[in-house]
């Protein structure tokens, strides 16, 4: 029987928009708060603990920020991918997010806003790079930092599930979430 592969997902830390209470999804220039710094820098000391030996991560201002108290605790180097970008909200995007909550049906995993990506597409999204990084592993553990919806789809993934069956629950920003991986 294969070997499981370990995975560390690092939610970034909080956001200026996270702040705000603006939908971020793939906005890109969105950079982290003195709070979502210092929660960066928890999360990197959890990971010194836990011993990754790879480290990568979206290629999103927030998480890169995160991933760069990350590499300087663990002192390995991290590449990027857009693989691991948050879910994509299109029109949505710098919207306040309490307006959406009774506009948007958040369960359908087939819809999506104008110009976004629906749950399905993440999921499939998030999917093909866990299986590629299964087949592929650069180390045995991997730490990757990435956004709540991804850590919801890769934990969706892991458990064999559909988009229509993500957790619930986003982990907190500047956490680590543990996975262990038989694709």
């Amino acid at each position: 029987m294969a070997q499981p592969l370990t995975v560390l997902l690092v939610r970034h830390g909080q956001s200026e928009w996270n702040a705000a209470g603006l939908m971020q999804g793939q906005t890109a220039h969105v950079p982290l708060t003195e709070l979502g710094h210092a929660q960066a820098a928890a999360a990197a000391r959890e990971l010194t603990g836990l011993r990754p030996g790879a480290l990568v991560s979206s290629d999103l201002l927030r998480a890169v920020q995160t991933a760069e108290h990350c590499a300087a605790a663990t002192g390995l180097p991290f590449t990027t991918t857009p693989a691991l970008r948050e879910q994509g909200y299109g029109v949505l995007e710098g919207r306040p997010s309490r307006e959406l909550w009774d506009v948007v049906d958040w369960t359908d995993p087939h819809w999506a806003a104008e110009g976004g990506e629906s749950l399905d597409e993440l999921h499939a999204r998030v999917g093909a790079f866990l299986k590629h990084l299964a087949a592929e592993p650069p180390a045995e553990v991997i730490a990757l930092v990435t956004h709540g919806d991804t850590i919801r789809a890769a934990q969706a993934v892991a458990a064999g599930l559909g988009a229509d069956a993500l957790p619930s629950t986003t982990p907190h920003n500047g956490t680590v979430t543990r996975l262990e991986l038989l694709l």
